[in-house]
C-alpha cells in the first residue's frame, strides 16, 4: 500500500474472544484500515464475529495465506503470543498485537529481530498514550510545563480477576500477575512521557498463598495455588534522571493514590487511569492549584465504553491506524514492537528484581515515539 494514500491496510484477526469486539467495532472509525478475515482455534467464536463485522471467517493457516491480509491483529492469549507473531510474520504480514508484545524478553527480541529482517511492521498494544489524555500529558511534558522531571508515582492497585472472572486461575501464573496484566498500560506511558529505563530495582511477594474463586462459573467457591507475585513495589531510573515508584498489586480493598504523578523542577502533572484513552489531566504550576484538562471533548477522549451505557473512552485500533499510516508515510509507528519490548524488559526485570533482591539494568535502547499532534490524529479518521 506504500505510495497509494487511498489504498487501506487489511486486516486479519486472529483471536476472537472478548476484547476483539472492540477492535472490531473500532475498525470503522478510521480510513487507512479495513477489516478482512477472521480466525479462531473456536470455529463457533469466529463465525460469530464475521457474521457480526460481514467479514470472512477462515483458519489460521488460510488467514495467514490469505493475499488480501495485509496486517495479522493477534488477539489471543499472551502464551501463544509469540507463536502467532512470529507465524503471521514468517508469512509476510505486518502483525500488531495485543500486550504483552511476548512472555519473555528474550522472545521479544526474536519478533523484533524478525520484523526488521524481513521488512515488516510490528506493533504492540497498549495504544492508549496516543489517547486524548495520553496526547495532552505528552504536550505538556514537551513545552516543559513541569520543567526537568525528578520524580513520580505510579500504582495500579486493587483485588484481583477471582471475583469478577469465572476462571482466574491462569492470571496468577507465570506470565501473568499484575505487572505482565496490568503493567504494559503504565510503563507505556511513562516510558512515552520521560524516555528510556535504564534500572529497576523491586520487591516482590504474594499477598495469598491461595485465592478463592467467588464468581459465578464452574469454578466458583474453589481455591486454587497462586504461582506468580501479586504485590510488587519497584523503583525505576530514567535515562533522563529521573526516578519513579510503580506499584502493582492485587492484594489492596481499596487506596487513594493517583494512577501516575509525576513532579519536575517547575511542576506537578497527574494522570487519569493508562487503561483508557481518556480522563482528566491534572497540572500545578510551581505549586498552585490543579487546573485541569477535561478529555471528553477531545479528539479520542469521549466515552464510548461500554457500548450500551459509555462511562470511559476505548478506542483500540489507534494503534494499528497508526501503523497504517505509518507504512504509507515511510516513518515509525508509534506503538511499534521496539517500545514494547523496552516495556517488556522493564517487566521481566521488576519481576526478577523482586526475586533477587539486586539492581537490574535494562539493555534495551530506542527513540521515544514521536508526538501524535492533533491535525495527524484527526486525519485518521474515516
Amino acid at each position: 500500500m506504500a505510495g497509494n494514500s487511498k489504498a487501506k491496510l487489511g486486516i486479519g484477526v486472529i483471536g476472537c474472544g472478548n476484547i476483539s469486539m472492540t477492535y472490531l467495532r473500532n475498525a470503522a472509525l478510521f480510513a487507512g484500515v479495513e477489516l478482512r478475515a477472521c480466525a479462531d482455534i473456536s470455529a463457533d467464536a469466529a463465525a460469530l464475529r464475521a457474521r457480526e463485522y460481514g467479514i470472512r471467517t477462515l483458519s489460521v493457516d488460510q488467514l495467514l495465506a490469505d493475499p488480501e491480509v495485509d496486517l495479522v491483529l493477534n488477539l489471543t492469549v499472551p502464551a501463544v503470543h509469540f507463536d502467532v507473531t512470529m507465524s503471521a510474520l514468517s508469512a509476510g504480514k505486518h502483525v500488531f498485537t495485543e500486550k504483552p508484545l511476548a512472555t519473555s524478553a528474550a522472545d521479544g527480541r526474536i519478533l523484533v529481530a524478525e520484523a526488521k529482517r524481513r521488512g515488516l511492521r510490528l506493533g504492540s498494544a497498549p495504544d492508549t498514550f496516543l489517547g486524548a489524555a495520553g496526547r495532552r500529558a505528552r504536550r505538556l511534558m514537551d513545552e516543559g510545563a513541569i520543567g526537568r522531571p525528578v520524580s513520580g508515582t505510579a500504582f495500579m492497585m486493587g483485588r484481583g480477576m477471582e471475583h469478577w472472572h469465572p476462571n482466574p486461575q491462569f492470571y496468577y501464573q507465570p506470565g501473568g500477575g499484575p505487572v505482565f496484566d496490568m503493567g504494559p498500560y503504565y510503563l507505556t506511558m511513562m516510558v512515552n512521557l520521560l524516555g528510556p529505563v535504564v534500572r529497576v530495582m523491586a520487591m516482590a511477594t504474594k499477598g495469598q498463598e491461595e485465592r478463592l474463586i467467588t464468581a459465578d462459573g464452574p469454578f466458583k467457591n474453589t481455591r486454587f495455588k497462586v504461582g506468580t507475585p501479586t504485590n510488587i513495589l519497584s523503583l525505576l531510573e530514567f535515562q533522563s534522571g529521573a526516578t519513579v515508584n510503580f506499584g502493582a498489586s492485587w492484594d489492596v480493598f481499596r487506596h487513594s493514590n493517583h494512577p501516575i504523578e509525576l513532579h519536575g523542577t517547575e511542576g506537578s502533572l497527574r494522570l487519569p487511569d493508562p487503561d483508557t484513552f481518556g480522563g482528566t489531566v491534572s497540572l500545578s504550576e510551581h505549586g498552585a492549584d490543579w487546573r485541569d484538562f477535561e478529555s471528553d471533548g477531545e479528539l479520542y477522549g469521549a466515552k464510548n465504553w461500554p457500548f450500551d451505557s459509555p462511562d470511559r473512552a476505548n478506542y483500540r485500533m489507534l494503534g494499528v491506524a497508526d501503523l497504517a499510516r505509518g507504512l504509507q508515510e515511510g516513518r515509525p509507528s508509534r506503538a511499534s514492537g521496539e517500545l514494547a519490548l523496552h516495556v517488556l524488559e522493564i517487566m521481566e526485570a521488576i519481576l526478577l528484581s523482586g526475586e533477587s533482591r539486586q539492581s537490574v539494568r535494562i539493555d534495551t535502547q530506542f527513540t521515544p515515539p514521536s508526538r501524535l499532534n492533533e491535525d495527524e490524529a484527526r486525519s485518521f479518521l474515516a
